[in-house]
């Protein structure tokens, strides 16, 4: 296991957007296309939905680009 000293703290590039890289530069466009993306979400209202009746037990499958049916595995 490797110690590193104290002065090599990472830098943030970008500490007021959640969703960016944070360690990667941004360009203007890209800045804003983030803000107004965070924008919308925030604006948007909560969505009301049912709870799933039939649906997969467990973690939702599709999350991960695999469908599980009867213990079998299936990539998308």
């Amino acid at each position: 296991m490797t110690d590193q000293p104290a002065d090599d703290i990472p830098v943030l590039l970008n500490p007021d957007l959640p969703d960016a890289a944070q360690d990667k530069p941004l360009s203007p466009a890209a800045r804003r296309a983030l803000e107004e993306a965070a924008a919308r979400r925030a604006a948007a209202p909560p969505l009301d939905l049912p709870p799933e009746q039939g649906g997969p037990r467990g973690a939702e499958p599709t999350r991960y680009g695999d469908w599980e049916k009867k213990g079998l595995a299936v990539d998308f």
